[in-house]
């Protein structure tokens, strides 16, 4: 897999305006994994968005394509400065598996 971590600076009043669009979009990325987007507890302005698809192929596809320029724009509308991208590698992903309930 492969993706990026992005550091944002949202403008106040605009997390459900970015949920929206994330929402919106989410489905129509050919090679997208996962999203996540994280508000950081020392300061609720900041927010961190990890990002994975399947390759580096389709990442460098959909960064490079006019549809991604157009999801930018609306996300940068809502924040205070330009994002710092951090792409890379995912080399470990793991997620627990729920605990059987006892009945």
């Amino acid at each position: 897999m492969y993706g990026t971590i992005a550091k944002l600076r949202i403008r106040a009043g605009m997390e459900k305006e970015l949920d929206r669009i994330g929402r919106r979009h989410v489905d129509e990325i050919d090679g997208l994994v996962f999203e996540h987007v994280f508000r950081m507890d020392d300061d609720p302005q900041e927010l961190m968005l990890v990002v994975g698809f399947e390759d580096r192929e389709s990442y460098r596809a959909n960064a490079e394509s006019p549809e991604q320029h157009e999801r930018y724009m609306e996300l940068r509308a809502l924040l205070e400065t330009d994002p710092e991208w951090h792409d890379g590698e995912i080399i470990g992903s793991q997620r627990s598996t729920p605990k059987p309930t006892s009945v």
